[in-house]
């Protein structure tokens, strides 16, 4: 089973040939966008009943490679550490942390996601209240002293087979004060992950929309970096800042970080600032960006409201197909060629 990576378009860019031809003798036809289009979507079917065109062009410009569904794996561990982050909020970072982890274990994959987000956003969107967190244990107690607390006392099962989630609430906000007068406290949640990270293929860190040391924690875990990014120009600037700060934790905290990649999210390919910012994002990030990239859709928040993911509450949605060839696209990154950007 393959699938192409959703938002195709030939190389006639469908905007430009929107145009007219001024030549009277020979009328160029109208190739628009319908109002209702949602640009990222392709449908996912056997090989062999959709035959792609030779040369197709994604919303990055590039030519669109195909992916093949990860195969099935007979053993799991150790996992692959990846943070999502950008300290700009409202990008979809934890949607695309709910969704991405969701698709992987719908592959066959053992996924843990941890909540570093005082905010318990990830925690919400995965269908636990805050309230009931109280007197249990979470990230919080984890992060201030791991030997005590393990990770693995504090995992929380989910409504996905093979999801599991380590939860947070405000409390966790108290971490940074704490950790500030601790010795070696960037490596705090490297040495909480000792526990757990055998039993999983990837876990998944949802950070908080700032730079701060609950972020520089996850950046000093991680193995990888996934950079969810709005496809508006401050959303842009806030990466280009986030850059030079993941380079300062390569040199001098964890010289394993790589950038997995850039996530545009949100796209609406009908507008002119949507793709003016993806090529900027090209131009800065090269082969680091994603092909795939993430519609605007009014199911994500309907599913945060129903604390699922997309992939069970409309496994045949667009934002669903979306995340599935997000999924394919990564594990075919790391477990096929590694991670493309230093």
């Amino acid at each position: 089973m393959t699938v192409p990576i959703p938002q195709e378009q030939i190389l006639n860019d469908p905007i430009a040939a929107s145009v007219v031809n001024s030549d009277p003798i020979e009328p160029q036809v109208s190739d628009a966008l319908p109002a209702n289009h949602e640009a990222s979507v392709t449908p996912i079917a056997p090989s062999g009943e959709q035959k792609m065109p030779e040369t197709i062009l994604g919303l990055t410009g590039r030519p669109l490679p195909t992916f093949n569904a990860p195969g099935p794996v007979t053993s799991h561990g150790p996992a692959y550490i990846i943070a999502m982050t950008n300290q700009k909020g409202g990008v979809g970072k934890t949607t695309t942390t709910i969704n991405l982890g969701a698709a992987l274990a719908e592959a066959g994959r053992k996924v843990l996601m941890v909540d570093m987000d005082p905010q318990g956003s990830l925690s919400i969107g995965l269908g636990v209240n805050p309230d009931d967190l109280t007197g249990k244990r979470t990230v919080y107690d984890m992060l201030m002293d791991s030997t005590a607390v393990p990770a693995s006392d504090v995992v929380m099962k989910t409504s996905v087979d093979g999801l599991d989630l380590l939860p947070a609430n405000i409390q966790l906000s108290a971490a940074e004060l704490r950790l500030a007068g601790e010795v070696a406290r960037e490596y705090a949640l490297d040495r909480a992950f000792e526990s757990v990270r055998p039993l999983y293929d990837y876990i998944l860190i949802d950070c908080q929309p700032s730079l701060g040391l609950l972020t520089v924690n996850a950046l000093t875990a991680a193995d990888g970096v996934v950079i969810p990014m709005e496809c508006e120009f401050f959303a842009l600037r806030g990466v280009e800042m986030l850059r030079e700060t993941i380079s300062k934790v390569q040199e001098r905290l964890n010289n394993r970080l790589t950038i997995d990649g850039v996530l545009p999210t949100m796209v609406d390919a009908r507008t002119l600032h949507t793709r003016e910012t993806i090529q900027a994002v090209l131009d800065a990030f090269g082969d680091a960006v994603f092909h795939t990239t993430i519609s605007r859709t009014v199911k994500f928040p309907e599913t945060t409201k129903a604390g699922v993911s997309i992939i069970e509450q409309a496994p045949n949605s667009s934002g669903a197909q979306n995340y599935r060839n997000l999924a394919w696209e990564l594990v075919a990154r790391l477990e096929t060629q590694g991670s493309v950007a230093k």
